[in-house]
């Protein structure tokens, strides 16, 4: 009897997690354009987030920024982790064979995400410093 109060318990947590998981996974279809930016605590330039587009379908993502070779590859979220995890894989471009862990949150329409461009470990909160490779970034949807 332990034992299947045991296996209800992790059916339930197994199910509110791939739920969570296909709700995110929903919201974030779609193409976004970038808000406001920073790297290692130094703002980028309105006219240089101009030049970007995040396009996120299924679990792939596709990034151009105009006039350089765009960056595809693909995605995961761990919607258990606090704050949301997700892990970015390049697969052709730029950053091909590289993965990012990152953390995320999605409120309607705006999406932000924190890259941890070194490749180390998943950032702790929304927030960049100076030498750092910390990448956050608030995306907007393109309707």
């Amino acid at each position: 009897m332990k034992n299947i109060s045991c296996i209800a318990l992790l059916s339930i947590a197994l199910t509110t997690s791939a739920a969570d998981d296909s709700t995110d996974v929903k919201s974030l279809q779609g193409k976004w354009v970038p808000a406001k930016a920073e790297l290692g605590g130094q703002p980028l330039p309105g006219d240089v987030l101009k030049t970007i587009t995040l396009i996120l379908t299924n679990h792939d993502y596709e990034v151009t920024v105009t006039g350089e070779q765009s960056d595809y590859g693909t995605w995961t979220l761990d919607t258990s982790a606090n704050p949301k995890g997700m892990t970015i894989t390049g697969t052709k471009g730029p950053n091909a064979g590289k993965t990012f862990p990152c953390i995320y949150e999605i409120k309607g329409d705006i999406f932000r995400v924190c890259y941890d461009l070194s490749g180390t470990k998943r950032p702790n909160e929304f927030k960049t410093a100076a030498g750092t490779k910390l990448y956050l970034v608030t995306y907007n949807r393109r309707k």
